[in-house]
């Protein structure tokens, strides 16, 4: 590691929303470094437009070149690069399907599917879309929805995909209820026959729901007893992604899976 380039960056990471403006003198203050090497990075920084300083207050602040920067990274920036490394340690944990979920009008769109070699792969796929009220990946997200919303979906009617499938309308409250209380949802063989699914919610930065994160597998791989197992792997993978999320402002609107 370069010890310059090194302490240059980390003086750089001090200009924040919270203390945008910093003198030399401050900086050495607070850094510890000798003034004289702190202002050569700056002025080294100010050449290179990476900050700009005013004559008034002698102060330094973030200038035009980070600026042209970070609309270059926002231009090429993929959230899927953030997220799909969660999703691929949860499916070495899971040894199962992991899917990532998004909210799109009233149905379900599939962003990112991550299958083992091993298993039988379902007819989920990315770019699939289902209803909301059918099976985990989708309740998950439904009950988060408000109450006006979901009787309008409620009202344009429930198919009954397989004998599974919960069409019943106040069947479908009870379970929407029982989501919001536990923070999960569950479900066996409603949209595939066979396949167990256990789902949570993902929530966009400004609060509302914004998709779900799921793991899923045959129901024989999947017994009761191991369902306290993939409950950890899936809350430790929302967790994380949560922390993304809030820490980048994600939308997952802007996924885009790695070809």
């Amino acid at each position: 590691m370069l010890k310059t380039l090194d302490q240059s960056l980390k003086l750089l990471q001090l200009f924040t929303k919270e203390k945008p403006e910093w003198g030399a003198r401050e900086l050495a203050k607070e850094t510890g470094l000798n003034h004289t090497n702190v202002y050569r990075v700056l002025s080294t920084f100010e050449a290179n437009r990476f900050l700009v300083k005013d004559p008034e207050t002698k102060k330094y602040s973030l200038g035009i070149r980070l600026w042209e920067l970070g609309l270059t990274m926002s231009e090429s920036f993929h959230v899927s690069r953030l997220i799909r490394p969660i999703l691929e340690r949860m499916m070495e944990e899971a040894g199962e399907s992991i899917f990532l979920t998004s909210l799109d009008g009233d149905e379900g769109l599939t962003l990112d599917a991550l299958e083992p070699d091993h298993v039988v792969k379902f007819s989920v796929s990315v770019g699939s879309r289902s209803p909301l009220f059918v099976g985990a990946s989708y309740r998950s997200i439904m009950a988060y929805l408000p109450k006006e919303r979901i009787e309008h979906i409620i009202q344009q009617g429930l198919k009954q995909y397989t004998k599974n499938t919960i069409a019943d309308p106040d069947q479908l409250r009870a379970e929407l209820e029982r989501i919001l209380e536990q923070g999960w949802a569950r479900s066996t063989g409603e949209y595939t026959p066979d396949v167990l699914a256990i789902a949570c919610p993902l929530f966009h930065p400004d609060g509302h729901i914004m998709g779900s994160l799921t793991i899923s597998g045959p129901h024989y791989r999947m017994p009761e007893e191991k369902i306290e197992k993939y409950h950890e792997i899936l809350m430790r993978g929302q967790k994380d992604i949560d922390k993304l999320i809030k820490e980048y402002r994600i939308d997952l609107a802007r996924y885009y899976v790695f070809g």
